[in-house]
């Protein structure tokens, strides 16, 4: 059997981008064993993917070297006789792991100073792979092939009995339509759609008879509680009270979702949800919602995208001039739809 290793990126999103290469390992290699290293906020969300078998936990805290005991890890990883790693990270550290274990096959690109810790170094052609998702699956396959085309978007199935659970824990229903918001955006507020929009909209659904569930981990606690202040504390706050897996698991209960590019946003389209995708700094030609059901709505400007944490030119316009009104009229069309 063809043992696999994947050193998995820090962020969430990606992690769910990664998936069409795994599946794409799975077709390579039939029977094989997927095991991936991993941060610990992302094992809930790959356990729900049906080509990873184990979850190891990357325990190095971001940015830390910890030589030593990078070395103790990797020796122990020998012991999973691993005939390839995939390491998905750019960085030299992310390498260092699977140089210790001593797996023969080390595939990753160029990246940070490792050509030495890398046997299968590949050099990225940015222009023929523009999308993170390509990029990853080129990993899966040998040397100079081309991706297999179209990719297959990433799918999340939540079993009906894990949403069930997750609804009676959290007190909810489904009796109105739920429209999910995800406010937030890990890296940094020129990737966040203003709260007095969000929670504008969120007045017009609730009078339409929706309700609005906000999602988010507890660095985005203060946006949902501007905005839940603004629509009369009507909103179902959740930013912070769940992990990823009951975040996941809820949003497959919601009707629509309106996401800011987040890690929820690539989750929500795994799960084929309805979707306003709002870019503001960022672009979708790099990270798109993976999914015929989502719809991107960004302000054409010629500032943007500046993939900035928080806009240079200080007026914020990607998003302040993408209104509510616009972005109502595009929802309207997607209830339509």
């Amino acid at each position: 059997m063809h043992n696999l290793l994947v050193i998995a990126p820090s962020w969430v999103g990606d992690c769910m981008l990664m998936q069409p290469m795994l599946m794409r390992l799975k077709q390579r290699h039939p029977g094989c064993r997927i095991d991936v290293f991993a941060p610990p906020w992302t094992e809930k969300l790959l356990r729900l993917l049906p080509e990873v078998d184990q979850v190891i936990t990357n325990p190095f805290p971001h940015g830390k070297l910890l030589l030593g005991q990078r070395y103790w890890l990797g020796k122990q990883l020998r012991e999973g006789h691993y005939d390839q790693v995939i390491v998905l990270p750019n960085s030299f550290k992310s390498a260092l792991v699977p140089f210790f274990g001593r797996i023969p096959l080390r595939t990753g690109f160029v990246g940070e100073m490792r050509r030495g810790l890398l046997n299968d170094a590949r050099v990225l052609d940015k222009q023929q792979l523009p999308l993170m998702v390509e990029r990853f699956a080129q990993l899966a396959e040998a040397p100079g092939s081309a991706i297999p085309r179209p990719l297959a978007n990433p799918q999340i199935h939540v079993p009906a009995e894990q949403c069930d659970a997750a609804l009676r824990k959290f007190g909810l229903g489904t009796e109105k339509p739920v429209v999910a918001f995800c406010p937030g955006a890990e890296y940094g507020p020129a990737k966040r759609w203003p709260a007095a929009y969000f929670a504008d909209i969120a007045n017009r659904l609730m009078r339409q008879g929706y309700a609005v569930w906000l999602f988010g981990s507890g660095k985005d606690q203060a946006v949902a509680n501007e905005i839940n202040a603004l629509a009369e504390q009507q909103c179902e706050n959740l930013c912070g009270r769940t992990d990823l897996g009951e975040a996941v698991a809820l949003l497959s209960a919601t009707r629509m979702v309106i996401s800011n590019d987040s890690g929820l946003m690539h989750l929500a389209a795994a799960l084929d949800k309805p979707m306003l995708a709002i870019f503001g700094s960022s672009s979708p030609q790099f990270t798109p919602p993976l999914s015929a059901h989502a719809q991107v709505l960004q302000h054409d400007i010629a500032c943007s995208p500046c993939f900035k944490r928080e806009c240079p030119l200080g007026h914020f316009n990607c998003m302040m001039q993408l209104t509510p009104d616009h972005v109502w009229d595009q929802l309207q069309t997607l209830v339509a739809g």
